[in-house]
């Protein structure tokens, strides 16, 4: 009797424990949660405020301007700006992953020489910073006569080593023994990687182009050398708009930034599933 009076006091405190454990895992995700939502937060109510009461200090505005949306939409073509943002980080963000697919398969399967002290010197290639990068890539844009054109703003950033370091430590994970069945049946290289080994790359691809499709939405530099008219600006540039001799619009420019956000929001959410699928399966290992 007194050995199951002590069984269920035990199970009780251990009870207590994982409760307790468990409320101060949620309040630290909450708190760390509240601490990255807070600038959107923030963003979105300054979006409502009138224009002289931005820098009041205070969370609400003394009215609730919804119109500030309306104006922000209209006062420059953001329109305009958000489809060239939609189309630029869809296609760069497919031809990203194409682009790593394609190198990351050469670099984890295909035997040649210098096969290892290549990829080594093509993932080197990250420590560059896009300011060193900007003035060569411009002069070859000019000499190509791709300068304020779409394939300027698309195609030199979809050959970074990041998508082809990251699929290719997921391709080493998936073992060579599928591959050889698939030949032994008669299947080429190419119907191989299509329909072996893609179908298990799912998540890393989602966050591959999850990745690559934020990165160009929020690209600034390299649209602001290359781009010379609005009707190819992206979204970053058409949020300069807002800024004229007189000074900044900011309740403008808030409530552009929170309309600028919901694309990559929507996108996220979509992907979520695969994204953390993605994630959870750890594509640093590699062999």
């Amino acid at each position: 009797m007194t050995s199951d009076v002590l069984t269920a006091a035990t199970r009780r405190r251990a009870h207590r424990r994982r409760t307790t454990l468990t409320w101060l895992n949620t309040a630290a995700v909450a708190g760390v949660a509240l601490i990255f939502t807070f600038p959107f937060l923030w963003m979105f109510l300054t979006a409502l405020k009138p224009a002289n009461e931005v820098f009041s200090g205070s969370a609400l505005g003394s009215e609730v301007r919804w119109r500030n949306f309306t104006d922000a939409w209209t006062l420059v073509p953001f329109g305009r700006f958000i489809a060239n943002g939609f189309f630029v980080a869809v296609a760069g963000a497919a031809l990203s992953v194409v682009v790593a697919v394609l190198s990351a398969y050469a670099f984890s399967r295909l035997r040649f020489r210098y096969r290892d002290r290549l990829f080594l010197l093509y993932v080197a290639t990250l420590v560059l910073p896009q300011e060193v990068l900007v003035v060569p890539l411009f002069i070859m844009m000019n000499e190509a006569g791709y300068v304020d054109t779409y394939a300027a703003l698309i195609v030199p950033f979809a050959f970074t080593a990041f998508g082809t370091f990251l699929m290719r430590q997921f391709f080493l994970t998936i073992p060579v023994e599928y591959e050889e069945a698939a030949r032994i049946d008669g299947a080429s290289r190419v119907r191989t990687l299509w329909s072996v080994l893609l179908p298990q790359l799912r998540a890393p691809l989602s966050v591959l182009g999850v990745f690559s499709f934020i990165g160009y939405w929020n690209s600034y530099l390299w649209p602001l050398i290359v781009i010379n008219t609005q009707d190819k600006a992206t979204v970053p540039l058409g949020l300069t708009m807002f800024t004229g001799e007189h000074g900044t619009q900011w309740n403008l420019v808030m409530a552009a930034s929170t309309i600028a956000v919901v694309p990559s929001l929507f996108i996220v959410v979509l992907l979520q599933r695969q994204l953390m699928k993605g994630v959870s399966m750890g594509g640093f290992g590699g062999r």
